[in-house]
């Protein structure tokens, strides 16, 4: 079916929305089914997870051959921009809970309960807290002590991942600009430099959590600290990984030629993605490794 101006393009019916059904309630099923120690879970999980992914694969693939095929007009386009607003709109609101929550604990809760007695006697409260013995720097060569352990500073990989994803900012921004202007070698180099840049933020960031749990004592059971510590940055590093999926995805669409100045909006949507997890980004290490 083509598109004509003042019309809105129909897809045909699709398969892809029963498959994408599947795949995620087998991949729920089979999270349900490991928690609780089933056998079949880890293969159920998989298997939803393999069939989400080609799901993913073929419903966006389906998309861009629409795309161009010519088939979606302005109506079309702005129904897309609306659409990706409203879903980063609920990703801020999905991280503006849990950093209402880390306020409300550190703010509220824990010296509310440093002057009471519901804990135990002589709790001082205190950020960060995980337990009587509070945040104890952990001695070279020296065995960890339950409720012990040692937080990490800002200015180590904290910084330096604030770097480069500030960095990916400024590359993926030179890339939409060469983009604009037909320039696609410009744009291929920008573009794999800034998926480069989200890889080596995972890289540092997955080193920082095995210090983390080898070296410093800090782990989810590290009490609230540690819940709200690895529940923030794991997320963010969650929506990174989402984010340099997408960008290496639109990195093989500009390779294989997709895209002109004029029609390039699921390049956009990935660059809005980004600069939204590079902004949350800056909070966490404003408000997670600097206060």
């Amino acid at each position: 079916m083509s598109s004509t101006p003042g019309s809105y393009y129909l897809p045909n019916p699709s398969h892809w929305p029963i498959v994408g059904s599947i795949g995620l309630f087998s991949l729920l099923l089979g999270l349900a089914l490991a928690i609780n120690e089933v056998n079949a879970g880890p293969w159920v999980m998989t298997f939803g997870g393999v069939v989400t992914v080609y799901m993913l694969a073929g419903w966006f693939g389906t998309v861009a051959r629409e795309s161009e095929g010519g088939l979606y007009n302005d109506h079309v386009g702005m129904s897309f921009r609306m659409s990706m607003l409203w879903f980063i709109f609920s990703e801020v609101m999905f991280f503006a809970g849990f950093f209402g929550a880390l306020f409300y604990v550190r703010v509220l809760s824990v010296p509310w309960l440093a002057e009471t007695d519901l804990l135990w006697p002589g709790y001082a409260g205190g950020w960060p807290t995980a337990g009587p013995a509070g945040a104890v720097p952990i001695l070279p060569d020296t065995p960890v002590q339950e409720g012990q352990f040692s937080t990490i500073g800002p200015w180590g990989i904290p910084f330096w991942n604030t770097v480069i994803l500030l960095s990916s900012s400024v590359t993926v921004t030179i890339a939409h600009h060469a983009l604009k202007a037909d320039h696609r070698a410009k744009l291929i180099i920008w573009l794999a430099i800034t998926v480069a840049l989200g890889v080596i933020f995972l890289f540092f960031q997955a080193a920082e959590y095995i210090h983390a749990y080898k070296d410093l004592g800090l782990t989810l059971g590290t009490g609230v600290y540690g819940a709200t510590f690895f529940m923030l940055t794991g997320f963010h590093g969650a929506h990174v990984t989402i984010g340099a999926i997408i960008l290496a995805v639109i990195l093989f669409r500009v390779i294989a030629g997709h895209f002109s100045p004029d029609n390039h909006f699921a390049f956009e949507a990935g660059a809005w993605y980004w600069h939204f997890v590079d902004t949350v980004w800056v909070g966490l290490f404003i408000f997670v490794y600097v206060l």
